[in-house]
């Protein structure tokens, strides 16, 4: 029987975490000149979203913010069935740009592999930086986040499930038992 779900982040430490993320960008870009925010869909383009409204109030300038969908990258499309792709949105040329790729969560790696892969289509971007929310281990490949929320030690056996208000009606983070 599989147990109750355990909170990971409630609404208000994913709102900090997300704070604390977008004064990290800022620091480490030396500003926003050349910033480029990329969210990969789904949660992904809205925590970017969200960070780019972040840093657009806290220097007072807007900060491009993309969408990027992973769907014909990816190596597992096998096994996940057949998935809708999306359109993938940036609004700014990538060349010279930092790219700071932004995820709910990462696992096994590959959704960023699928990412690097699909950036590599529109441009020769200046670095990229990976922000993830939170970060549960068990990499398959040598991928690992630049700026990371939380890390959550998990075993294999569960999952973590991102919850954004936007989609999910509430903010929030979980682990459960599959």
């Amino acid at each position: 029987m599989d147990s109750e779900p355990v909170q990971l982040l409630d609404a208000l430490e994913m709102h900090l975490m997300l704070r604390r993320l977008a004064l990290q960008i800022v620091e480490a870009n030396r500003g926003i000149q050349n910033l480029l925010l990329v969210g990969i869909h789904t949660r992904g383009v809205h925590l970017a979203r969200r960070l780019g409204q972040i840093i657009c109030e806290q220097e007072r300038a807007e900060v491009p913010v993309g969408e990027l969908d992973v769907t014909l990258y990816r190596d597992d499309l096998r096994e996940m069935g057949v998935r809708v792709a999306r359109p993938t949105q940036l609004p700014v040329d990538i060349n010279q740009c930092t790219i700071f790729l932004i995820d709910d969560v990462i696992y096994r790696g590959r959704t960023i592999r699928a990412a690097l892969d699909a950036l590599n289509d529109y441009g020769r971007p200046r670095a990229i930086r990976l922000v993830v929310l939170l970060d549960r281990g068990h990499r398959e490949l040598p991928i690992h986040p630049d700026y990371v929320g939380r890390i959550v030690p998990t075993s294999r056996q569960e999952s973590v499930k991102v919850m954004v208000r936007e989609i999910d009606g509430e903010d929030k983070a979980v682990l459960f038992s599959t």
